[in-house]
């Protein structure tokens, strides 16, 4: 049995470290939005909206991006159309985490670290936000396309791009890379 242990530490060890990460990141994220009550929303979903309503304002577009009166959500107009709406899970938070547990778990220097992670956490967020003021237009003009824009399309390439994140994490920063 210690033969194993020895053998598979490298990778004890990073299991450990991620899903303890992801445990934790998790429980004090979910201790935040607990604060908000049932009918709030909670303040990152809030500066979500207020940057996909500035963002779009910048090019242009007719936006208005307010609270709803019927629940606890952002609505986003666009051409005077309530196209899309921004909920808690909206806000890129909970891939935050993901790509956060992925690269304390494959950690490398401690500075190096810690300018990945929030260099990663900018960068998640910024591609959210576009990811949301981008939607809201080919909503508009494509609704039939919900699904596979929504549920297919935007995941896989924010899921996509932290992915190659982490491959340049493993390959180039990590304590493992070559």
């Amino acid at each position: 049995m210690k033969k194993y242990l020895v053998q598979f530490k490298p990778f004890l060890i990073f299991i450990g470290t991620f899903f303890a990460a992801y445990i934790l990141f998790t429980l004090v994220y979910k201790y935040y939005l607990d604060s908000f009550g049932s009918d709030g929303i909670d303040g990152i979903t809030v500066v979500v909206g207020s940057n996909v309503n500035w963002l779009m304002s910048i090019f242009n577009y007719d936006v208005l991006v307010q609270k709803s009166l019927w629940g606890s959500y952002l609505e986003v107009w666009y051409n005077n159309v309530n196209v899309v709406r921004i909920v808690e899970g909206c806000n890129a938070v909970s891939v935050m985490i993901l790509f956060v547990s992925f690269v304390l778990a494959f950690s490398g220097k401690l500075k190096t670290t810690l300018l990945f992670i929030l260099s990663g956490i900018l960068f998640i967020y910024i591609l959210n936000v576009v990811r949301i003021a981008t939607l809201t237009i080919l909503m508009f003009r494509f609704p039939e396309k919900e699904h596979l824009l929504h549920g297919v399309l935007f995941p896989l390439i924010i899921y996509g791009l932290v992915f190659i994140l982490w491959v340049i994490w493993v390959n180039k920063f990590s304590k493992y890379a070559k």
